[in-house]
């Protein structure tokens, strides 16, 4: 992620006594706000809840970050990079071809989400829907982190192209682009009706759009 979350302003807290190193603390911390962020949001992810959750106490999260607004920045970067690996083991799978890659993220993302009963979702996209009442510094992270995203599709519908599986014409950026604005609204409809459906939805309609090449004639 090319942006660069508020620097982390370290004391008046102190650090943990609860038998991890200050390392493991931190990052029971960011566990802990990548399952809150992506069921709850944001504004309704208590913070006496995700001090439980990783069993840091109060007075040390304050040695880590400086309020939870730079908390949630540091959770939103970590998610990026998470997500990012699994895009890459998709987009990246020489097994298959590039556009069964895109097709592969999708049963795995659908799989993700029946897994935790459509509670969770993205939470780039739970943090979007809050982004009239979030600080500024998050539009700025958030689009970054959809661009870090559709750079990496488009560098896979590239090799489709490539390959013979879309027109040499294809726009892959635009294509991508066009991807994660719907996908964001059908994984926000999936958890709505508790299906995939949604999902299997957008997708269909996603790849018939997609330009093809032109049927070869003698």
């Amino acid at each position: 992620m090319t942006t660069t979350p508020t620097p982390v302003r370290r004391g008046p807290g102190r650090p943990p006594k609860t038998g991890q190193s200050q390392e493991q603390s931190r990052e029971a911390l960011i566990r802990a706000g990548l399952a809150a962020l992506t069921e709850y949001g944001f504004y309704a992810s208590g913070l006496d809840g995700l001090l439980k959750a990783a069993g840091v106490p109060k007075g040390s999260f304050y040695h880590y970050f400086a309020n939870k607004e730079a908390f949630g920045l540091a959770v939103l970067e970590a998610y990026d990079h998470y997500f990012a690996r699994k895009l890459k083991r998709h987009f990246d799978n020489p097994s298959l071809t590039p556009l069964a890659r895109l097709a592969a993220f999708v049963a795995d993302a659908k799989t993700g989400l029946a897994r935790h009963d459509y509670r969770r979702g993205c939470l780039v996209g739970n943090l979007g829907q809050e982004i009239g009442v979030l600080p500024q510094a998050y539009a700025q992270a958030l689009e970054s982190t959809f661009a870090h995203w559709q750079r990496l599709l488009a560098a896979c519908l590239a090799e489709a192209v490539r390959a013979g599986e879309l027109a040499p014409q294809a726009d892959c950026a635009a294509l991508a682009q066009v991807f994660w604005l719907g996908w964001e609204g059908a994984v926000m409809r999936a958890r709505l009706v508790k299906s995939a459906a949604p999902l299997d939805s957008f997708v269909e309609f996603y790849l018939a759009g997609l330009p093809r090449p032109a049927p070869f004639t003698t």
